[in-house]
């Protein structure tokens, strides 16, 4: 793979060295400096010329750092005359700003999607984007991942027999479904209205949750205000154990330990798209690095990639 050039921003350069790791190619150094004005600059130190360049940074706080980091590393590869400039993107902050649900607002997941197009990027590789509509909002090709099978593996050693797959609302039913059937279980969903970024309210939930063991799947954990409200209205119908699964555990302002102080909540599981702290004695961090390096490889060779990650 001589012709592949693969490049980390500051986000999660642990990640990076994985998917390089499992591609057997070396990861390449990036120098960034800050000006005594605050500004960034930012230098890909090997050689871009015709070559295939992924860069790999997840939007993570501080988002509006990493996002002008990976804004300078496009436009840096694209004047270093690379002949094709893939953005490996595992964690899509501003996918959540979708749409215009109140007056006077920017639209930011279709403003970020323009700015990393103008810097240069010609691809983009996202993983379990927020809603499907961000899809759209890019102008170049998007291969949209998902970690359902990486999950799905993680809890089919247990007994599924009585087990029922739990989506905190009914926007992300569908993945929840497309999860079930990875299982071959029920799959249940919590009717949620969102007040603020940090309150929601889910009056009902939809589905046989009564004394089943119950996996909550959402695609990202942030503040866990969700999850702890849908745990609240699980537990008045009394299910037999709990689970909590997500793609990203962002876990911002001690969702972790909150959740992980739920006595009923045996086990929480995320993927290490962005960095997630050390483990404690409930949460379990799987990989999605090989399948981030197939996905790589897939495309340097131009093979298909909805062959392998398409939801089933």
């Amino acid at each position: 793979m001589r012709e592949i050039v693969v490049f980390s921003g500051s986000a999660h350069p642990e990640l990076a060295s994985e998917v390089c790791a499992h591609l057997g190619v070396p990861l390449s150094p990036v120098r960034v400096d800050r000006f005594a004005n605050d500004c960034l600059e930012v230098q890909l130190q090997a050689n871009c010329r015709e070559r295939d360049v992924f860069l790999i940074q997840p939007l993570v706080a501080p988002v509006q750092e990493h996002l002008v980091e990976l804004l300078l590393m496009c436009d840096a590869a694209r004047g270093a005359s690379a002949s094709r400039i893939t953005v490996v993107m595992p964690h899509y902050a501003y996918a959540r700003s979708d749409k215009k649900d109140a007056p006077r607002i920017s639209i930011g997941g279709r403003l970020v999607a323009d700015l990393l197009v103008e810097s240069g990027a010609s691809r983009v590789l996202a993983m379990t984007l927020h809603s499907p509509q961000v899809h759209g909002f890019f102008s170049v090709p998007v291969d949209h991942l998902h970690a359902l099978r990486e999950l799905a593996e993680h809890f089919r050693r247990y007994d599924l027999s009585r087990t029922t797959v739990v989506s905190p609302d009914l926007g992300n039913a569908k993945e929840a479904a497309a999860f079930a059937r990875l299982l071959g279980v029920r799959v249940a969903a919590g009717a949620k209205q969102r007040f603020a970024d940090d309150r929601v309210q889910i009056s009902a939930v939809i589905g046989d949750v009564a004394g089943r063991d119950l996996i909550v799947l959402d695609d990202e954990i942030a503040k866990g205000s969700t999850v702890l409200e849908l745990l609240d209205r699980l537990r008045e119908l009394g299910p037999r154990t709990i689970r909590v699964a997500c793609t990203h555990g962002l876990f911002a302002a001690g969702a972790l330990q909150r959740l992980s102080a739920q006595p009923d909540v045996l086990e929480i599981v995320c993927t290490n798209t962005v960095p997630v702290p050390a483990e404690d004695g409930k949460l379990k961090v799987l990989s999605i690095g090989p399948a981030l390096a197939e996905a790589v490889r897939r495309i340097h060779d131009g093979e298909s990639v909805s062959a392998l990650f398409d939801a089933p």
